[in-house]
């Protein structure tokens, strides 16, 4: 189990780092639209994103 958890980070952090990586510039631009965002609206694609990944998880599990 420790393993899969290891991957899954592993690979969490490669995928965060594609942007910054590939396009720095536009990723400071999200970066600060993200900043001036309210609360709010955070909040609702945080749980639409933890919502979506666990339907993903069930699915493919």
């Amino acid at each position: 189990m420790w393993q899969e958890l290891a991957i899954a980070f592993s690979l969490v952090l490669v995928i965060e780092g594609l942007m910054p990586f590939i396009s720095p510039g536009q990723w400071r631009a999200v970066v600060l639209n993200i900043a001036r965002t309210d609360d709010k609206q955070i909040r609702i694609v945080g749980l639409v994103s933890m919502l979506s990944g666990l339907a993903l998880l069930y699915w493919v599990r």
